[in-house]
């Protein structure tokens, strides 16, 4: 008989059952307006961008980088507010390069419905860190992704590697 290693992340259950939509529709502007960052995963604000822990990540280190302020297009954010996201987007890579030390990134931005965007009244760029192997057996054969840390302690990891808040 062989031994089955079993691999456990529990907080998807939550996903799977319910999906994303039991939460505030636009949860980007409902965490921006609360002070609970850490129930919430929002490891930084600047003054027009704010960057959330995926809470269903696709990989470890997984980040969404948004405006403040929902937009759903490119074309209605300020000049500050571009400047100011790609500075963040790019210093979130420094950081998770540093901390986690990934092979490489996927960034991407869907806009609208048809583009893939979950939440297209609030457009966001996702940040995912990527390891040669990392799309294996499991994601493979059995739909399954391993995330090898949790969400508390990348938070934590993130929070203080990203310096204080605005």
């Amino acid at each position: 008989m062989v031994d089955v290693e079993r691999l456990w992340a529990p907080w998807r259950m939550q996903y799977i059952a319910n999906g994303p939509q039991n939460g505030p529709r636009d949860f980007i502007s409902a965490y921006d307006a609360q002070s609970n960052d850490r129930e919430n995963l929002v490891v930084l604000r600047t003054e027009f961008t704010i960057v959330i822990l995926n809470r269903f990540p696709y990989n470890n280190g997984h980040l969404l980088v948004a405006p403040r302020r929902a937009v759903a297009e490119l074309s209605e954010l300020s000049e500050s507010e571009i400047l100011d996201s790609q500075r963040v987007l790019s210093r979130c890579i420094e950081i998770l390069r540093q901390q986690m030390k990934p092979d490489g990134f996927n960034v991407g931005l869907n806009l609208g419905k048809a583009g893939g965007a979950g939440l297209p009244e609030h457009l966001h760029w996702h940040i995912v860190p990527r390891w040669v192997g990392d799309v294996n057996f499991m994601t493979v054969c059995s739909n399954a992704r391993v995330i090898v840390q949790s969400l508390d302690e990348l938070w934590l990891l993130l929070r203080e590697a990203l310096g204080p808040q605005i």
